[in-house]
């Protein structure tokens, strides 16, 4: 009975004191903020207000852009809701890209009548692999020589003008346009989404690309170099048939899903509209190398044809010099290596991306850094490449042969010859030593005429003396059954064209 009689007491009690609080706090609103002091921006900066901020329509989504690109595939239907389209694209098919001029009446005057050059690029979308690209693709070509990531499907294409592409630059092609006209341009990506992947287990899923697609118009000296504009979407490659595929899967698992489930994620779109994004940045990974562009007499690079000769093996890259300073190329870092050498040093070892970090790194100190060091810095495969190549730990050559010159060899002998006309056994025969890596008849041509002090291309074949003093050309399969460590004799026979045959025996 006692507790019966304090509870409506102690809900009284409790009742008022909310009341007073409640008042109290009402009527400090207007002494702490005043009315000069209030608002709404505030209110909005909440937390709770964020979240809804990115769905408002910004001033640049109602902007109308100057031209709008179209890849003319559909859309992946596992794509959520505020997240960016992604497009599945099948290796080496074609795929047209409507280019679209949206300029108003009016808009850009400077344009009508003129022509404007753009550049299609395919590039890393993650974050990670754009800062080794340059890695990345000159690994991709090394395992397919001849081929390229990105080419014009020239005969289905309408209303491109010179198209051109960089032998350097695999992953990029442009051509000039005009606006006022139908232009569409077909595309080939070769590369799929699996070859940049760390190999596992099997059954990897592969990065995506992104097609970037950037617009300039001519400057006052006929140069194309004015931005215009650029946009990009995402995609993925999968081999031939495999983005169909794909496209199905994706299909059929929407279709398993709940009504509820089925609203957090967007619709598959017929076409594909490239967003509006910032202008690549133009890197250049050899220094003081110029690239090539478009100018008023179209005297650049011609376009490849197909995906270039499976034969063709690219040339390796010119060791970089540093014109403005006068310096030569650095063949092995020294740790009296200046910073500028450093940084040579690091583009001819394929270290371009992280030239930037080492700036100001001389030798001694790039050659200080531990092996935990450079890893922390490049990561795993880079940081072990790099401080393998900081430390000079050579591969072993796959072949070594040593060779002597026979003329040297018959004035030594001659000079030692005895008083009794007979050939004396004292002669110094002295030999050189040749290390192949490739074990190729290419590669020995190069190793010869560096010990003759000649040009390569003045030895015109090199023969092999085989039985009964035949002579056997010199190819690829020979070299490969040169026992390791042998011995030759070369003798040259010199031609009226200042070319030379070069025989083994």
């Amino acid at each position: 009975m006692a507790w019966a009689l304090k509870l409506p007491l102690a809900d009284e009690v409790i009742e008022s004191g909310l009341v007073q609080d409640f008042d109290a706090s009402l009527s400090g609103i207007g002494q702490e903020l005043g009315a000069g002091a209030y608002s709404m921006s505030d209110v909005l900066a909440l937390p709770i207000f964020k979240q809804e901020e990115s769905s408002l329509p910004s001033d640049n989504e109602n902007k109308i852009l100057p031209f709008q690109y179209v890849l003319c595939t559909a859309t992946s239907p596992a794509v959520k809701l505020h997240e960016e389209t992604l497009t599945y694209l099948n290796q080496g098919q074609s795929y047209e890209i409507r280019m679209l001029d949206n300029r108003k009446l009016g808009e850009l005057p400077e344009l009508n009548g003129k022509l404007v050059k753009s550049i299609f690029r395919v590039v890393f979308h993650d974050r990670r692999l754009q800062y080794t690209e340059h890695q990345q693709l000159e690994g991709w070509k090394w395992n397919r020589p001849g081929d390229r990531i990105l080419d014009i499907d020239i005969p289905m294409s309408v209303g491109i003008i010179d198209p051109r592409t960089n032998p350097s630059q695999l992953n990029t092609v442009e051509f000039l346009w005009d606006p006022s006209k139908r232009t569409s341009v077909f595309i080939q990506v070769h590369c799929i989404s699996t070859e940049f992947t760390m190999r596992k287990h099997g059954g990897e899923k592969g990065v995506p690309f992104r097609i970037q697609i950037d617009t300039f118009k001519e400057n006052e000296n006929g140069e194309y170099t004015e931005h215009l504009h650029s946009a990009s979407c995402q995609i993925k490659v999968f081999k031939p048939k495999g983005a169909d595929r794909k496209q199905k899967t994706d299909r059929e698992k929407m279709e398993k899903r709940t009504p509820q489930e089925k609203e957090k994620y967007q619709p598959s779109y017929e076409t594909t509209i490239l967003t509006e994004c910032s202008p690549w940045p133009e890197i250049t990974y050899v220094t003081n190398a110029p690239s090539p562009g478009f100018n008023s007499s179209h005297n650049s690079f011609p376009i490849a044809e197909g995906n270039g000769s499976p034969n063709h093996q690219p040339e390796p890259p010119s060791p970089i010099v540093d014109v403005s300073s006068g310096l030569s190329p650095v063949q092995n870092l020294l740790p009296t290596s200046t910073p500028q050498e450093a940084q040579q040093w690091l583009h001819r070892n394929r270290f371009a991306a992280f030239s930037r970090l080492f700036t100001n790194f001389s030798g001694a100190d790039l050659l200080k850094l531990t092996r935990d060091d450079v890893i922390q810095i490049c990561g795993p495969a880079d940081g072990i490449r790099l401080f393998n190549a900081l430390k000079g730990r050579m591969v072993r050559p796959r072949l070594t042969i040593y060779v002597c010159q026979e003329s040297q060899q018959l004035r030594e002998q001659q000079q030692h010859k005895p008083e009794n006309g007979e050939p004396g056994n004292s002669a110094f025969y002295v030999y050189h030593a040749i290390y192949l890596e490739d074990m190729t008849s290419i590669e020995l041509t190069e190793k010869i005429a560096q010990l003759f002090n000649i040009s390569p291309h003045q030895i015109s074949q090199i023969y092999k003396r085989g039985p009964t003093g035949i002579h056997v050309l010199i190819s690829d399969e020979m070299i490969q059954n040169f026992q390791d460590e042998s011995c030759f004799i070369l003798d040259t026979m010199k031609e009226t064209n200042d070319s030379y045959h070069i025989i083994l025996k």
